[in-house]
């Protein structure tokens, strides 16, 4: 929980509708307001209507590995926000 909000972090998540098999059962049956999940080094943000959560992936931010493009997300949560 943060400011009031239901947050999940992970780092092998999957991303909607296609959630990882390690996390698919409990995300429909609790899902939170915003999930993040990495893995991918791709950085994405998507709404999953059904489950009405914002599914988020900050990329990669290191210098090692594969990806060319350092990403990174910043965001704020304030009052259920």
């Amino acid at each position: 929980m943060c400011e009031d909000v239901d947050v999940w972090i992970t780092h092998i998540g999957g991303y909607p509708p296609k959630y990882n098999i390690r996390v698919v059962e409990e995300i429909k049956k609790n899902p939170p307001r915003i999930f993040i999940s990495g893995h991918s080094h791709i950085l994405k943000v998507m709404p999953d209507k059904k489950l009405n959560l914002i599914h988020m992936n900050p990329g990669a931010v290191g210098k090692h590995g594969f990806h060319k493009v350092r990403t990174m997300l910043r965001f704020t949560i304030e009052e259920k926000r």
